[in-house]
């Protein structure tokens, strides 16, 4: 009797689940506009910034004058490296009140409307900017706007513009040790009103394609984004934030620093960890950033080599590899002057210390590098770039290595991040196919079993569907 009660239990679930799954509500499955994918980034690159690599130039050490006109002499051997976009840092007359050292921090900023005389005149900014243009460049400026000199014009003539402590008085921006600057409050509209007509009068009198915003996330991004509205109304530009945070790129910035990729690269160059922790960045990333974003590379910058030491005193054997990292993989790369003379001093910018240029090895790497990347439409910036594609290999942790493809044009990128020579097979099929080498020489067919040999701290790039340098 309780195997006959079973059975039956079962026959009436099952006709009960069946009429149930026939009863099931049907589903209106028309497409409307509101399905179709959305970009999550708005803003429009300039078109010449798709394959651009940039140069930071701090005048007070790029020549021995000093000056925009010498910088400008030395146009012609960037655009033979093969530079897209040079970097200004910031121009302007420097507060003398509280001021750093002899010469002051150009971030601690005087006067946004005119250039320092230790740099030269408008004219000479001027003439620097055409001859830039006139050679396939383009110029963006450093531009401060959380914050100004203690003496700014702005004090004087609006002091409401300004943050104050509980005793009225001017205060530096919060959480910082910035002693020689005082906190703008964005709260105020005519402050945004000044700083974004600021920004225009740069491009509309200098012809400037942008700026890079120092501490970007300082200031309000609601004013970045009118501002970018703004600028675009004159003409295309490039701007680059100071700051790691996906919604940069919405509506107000082309690019942004990748700091934790930094530090990945870091951790890695000095043993702290092995290549886990940079497919550990890209797995994270991949899915936390926009692909139209354009991520920032870098082994040196102002910051890094005043305050922390040369690119070889942080990165060691390890930085030709990871300069080449910052070439090959998901990110737009950033050249300090003095890195392509592998100049071994720190360079501190309060200071005039000027660079000791010589011919080095590095200048032609960047060159190559820069070529490579050009010709190469899989590694361009952001959305105009192919995806990073992991390559499996037999020595994991050891060997980080990587494919991108955009139609036709496919890279093959390997790196040995160890101080040991490795000799790997590649495992993945995604890699298979015939390459021409960086190197040079013959080309090479990869396919299941392929095995590669490397020295300590080196790196391979090959590539299909171009050629190399």
């Amino acid at each position: 009797m309780k195997r006959y009660f079973h059975a039956a239990s079962i026959a009436l679930l099952l006709l009960s689940s069946s009429s149930q799954a026939v009863s099931q509500p049907r589903l209106d499955l028309t497409e409307h506009a509101v399905d179709q994918p959305q970009p999550y980034a708005m803003v429009q690159h300039p078109r010449w910034s798709r394959d651009a690599v940039l140069y930071e130039i701090n005048l007070r050490q790029f020549t021995h004058e000093g000056s925009l006109r010498a910088a400008q002499a030395e146009l012609p051997r960037l655009q033979k490296m093969g530079v897209g976009i040079i970097w200004l840092m910031p121009i302007h007359p420097i507060g003398e009140k509280n001021r750093l050292g002899a010469l002051g921090s150009p971030y601690s900023v005087r006067d946004y409307l005119a250039v320092n005389p230790e740099f030269g005149s408008l004219a000479d900014l001027k003439a620097f900017v055409t001859t830039a243009h006139r050679l396939g460049m383009y110029v963006i400026l450093d531009w401060v706007a959380n914050h100004s000199s203690w003496d700014n014009t702005l004090t004087l003539t609006h002091p409401d513009w300004y943050e104050h402590d509980e005793q009225g008085e001017f205060r530096p921006p919060a959480w910082t040790s910035w002693t020689d600057v005082i906190a703008f409050d964005y709260a105020r509209p005519g402050l945004r009103r000044y700083m974004t007509e600021a920004l225009k009068y740069w491009v509309r009198e200098a012809d400037v394609d942008g700026f890079r915003a120092d501490y970007a996330g300082g200031v309000p991004l609601q004013f970045w984004e009118n501002a970018r509205t703004e600028l675009e109304q004159i003409k295309p530009v490039f701007m680059l934030a100071e700051w790691d945070y996906p919604e940069l790129h919405r509506r107000a910035f082309d690019a942004s620093y990748a700091w934790k990729l930094v530090q990945a690269m870091r951790d890695v160059a000095q043993g702290r960890a092995n290549t886990a922790a940079l497919a550990g960045y890209w797995n994270v990333e991949a899915d936390a950033w926009p692909h139209e974003a354009y991520r920032l590379a870098y082994t040196s910058n102002h910051d890094s080599s005043a305050w922390e030491g040369s690119d070889r005193d942080i990165y060691g054997p390890a930085l030709t590899a990871m300069t080449a990292l910052t070439f090959a993989a998901d990110t737009m790369p950033l050249i300090y002057n003095g890195q392509e003379a592998e100049y071994p001093k720190r360079l501190n910018f309060l200071t005039r210390d000027a660079i000791a240029w010589r011919d080095a090895p590095a200048a032609k790497l960047y060159s190559r590098l820069i070529a490579w990347k050009k010709a190469n439409p899989a590694t361009f910036n952001g959305q105009y770039g192919g995806a990073m594609v992991e390559v499996k290999t037999s020595a994991p942790g050891k060997i980080f290595a990587f494919v991108r493809q955009r139609e036709k044009n496919k890279i093959l990128a390997l790196f040995n991040f160890t101080a040991q020579p490795q000799r790997v097979t590649l495992q993945s099929p995604i890699a298979h196919g015939r390459y021409d080498n960086f190197d040079g020489g013959q080309p090479i067919e990869v396919n299941d079993g392929t095995q590669l040999e490397f020295p300590p701290w080196s790196f391979k790039l090959f590539a299909t569907g171009t050629s190399t340098p």
